[in-house]
């Protein structure tokens, strides 16, 4: 499975992402979640989540995002993050918000959201657990 292969997410985390995956094969028309798959050669070397922040105006949460390691530094994540702002943008959202880790194996994921236009928004001190703070990236889009 890509999101073990990348060696980052927990079980936990795994098992969640499986989930919204889940939710959104069995009901397509799911209106809470975009699910958007990258595939090359017939295998899947990418896939996003995103989706609508209840309670909010025009929010959205990209929950998920990974590349498969074998396919990274072929602009594959930028490719996807791009795709994940348009679809965004055309259900009229005006901000993403990415969550990630302040732990080390997060670093490139940290580095990723810098490269891609997001700023860091927030930062709860030992969120996850001891050590593990939650950092949370922001990014505005521009209405046309």
């Amino acid at each position: 499975m890509l999101l073990r292969a990348t060696d980052v997410f927990t079980e936990e985390e795994i098992d969640i992402a499986t989930e919204l995956i889940d939710a959104v094969l069995q009901n397509p028309s799911h209106e809470d979640y975009v699910i958007h798959v990258c595939e090359e050669h017939g295998s899947v070397c990418g896939y996003y989540c995103v989706g609508p922040t209840p309670a909010t105006a025009a929010t959205f949460d990209l929950y998920w995002i990974a590349v498969d390691p074998a396919m990274q530094g072929k602009r594959i994540g930028k490719g996807l993050e791009e795709h994940a702002v348009e679809a965004v943008r055309a259900r009229g959202g005006r901000l993403i918000i990415a969550e990630t880790s302040s732990q080390p194996k997060y670093a490139a994921t940290r580095e990723f959201y810098l490269r891609r236009g997001y700023a860091e928004v927030a930062r709860i001190k030992e969120y996850y657990r001891p050590g593990d703070d939650l950092v949370v990236y922001g990014k505005y889009l521009a209405q046309s």
